[in-house]
């Protein structure tokens, strides 16, 4: 029997989704996690988009997503994490089948100060029985609504992982897509036993 190897096995690679509602922090989020320079598909808020995307809520907003955030998180040598940030504006929306094609799960990003923003996305990944995690982002620090504030909002079930986060930490979203990883695992096993 022959000992020769053929080479390094290339890491089993997962997808995760981080989606929300226009300027929740999702370009922060995949900035903050990914250890490479992320892509990010930004581009200038003008004129042309008024009456057609309401940054009213966001004067200081100057930037926008228009396809996508993509960063990367080896989880161990042997597992690598791809995290896909959806654009956040209506009109973009087309994009999210694309987007979480293949996605073992989604994080739901929320600014409590706009609620409503996040609604397509918490229907989005219901409607698909995609797992997700609701991630309540402290803007400046401060939590304006608690989680079960939030969670009765939004009408989440109380099987729906949900925290707080801060966007521009990296141990923060660690442990937010952590949350995230463990229920997808812990889902697809109970499938798996009842499969």
């Amino acid at each position: 029997m022959s000992n020769v190897s053929n080479g390094p096995t290339a890491p089993t690679a997962v997808k995760i989704v981080v989606a929300g509602g226009f300027g929740v922090g999702k370009t922060t989020f995949v900035g903050s996690i990914s250890e490479i320079e992320p892509v990010r598909t930004e581009e200038s808020m003008t004129s042309v988009g008024a009456g057609v995307d309401d940054a009213s809520a966001l004067p200081d907003k100057t930037a926008t997503t228009v396809t996508m955030d993509f960063g990367r998180v080896h989880l161990a040598s042997d597992l690598v994490l791809y995290l896909f940030g959806t654009p956040g504006q209506p009109r973009f929306a087309f994009l999210w089948d694309d987007l979480t094609a293949g996605a073992i799960g989604a994080v739901v990003l929320v600014d409590t100060r706009r609620l409503e923003d996040c609604f397509a996305a918490v229907d989005y990944f219901e409607q698909r029985d995609i797992p997700f995690t609701v991630a309540v982002n402290r803007f400046h620090g401060q939590a304006f609504h608690g989680l079960e504030e939030v969670r009765e909002a939004l009408a989440i079930s109380e099987h729906r992982p949900m925290t707080y986060c801060d966007a521009r930490d990296r141990e923060s979203t660690k442990r937010v897509v952590s949350s995230l990883l463990e229920s997808a695992i812990v889902r697809a096993e109970s499938r798996q036993t009842v499969g």
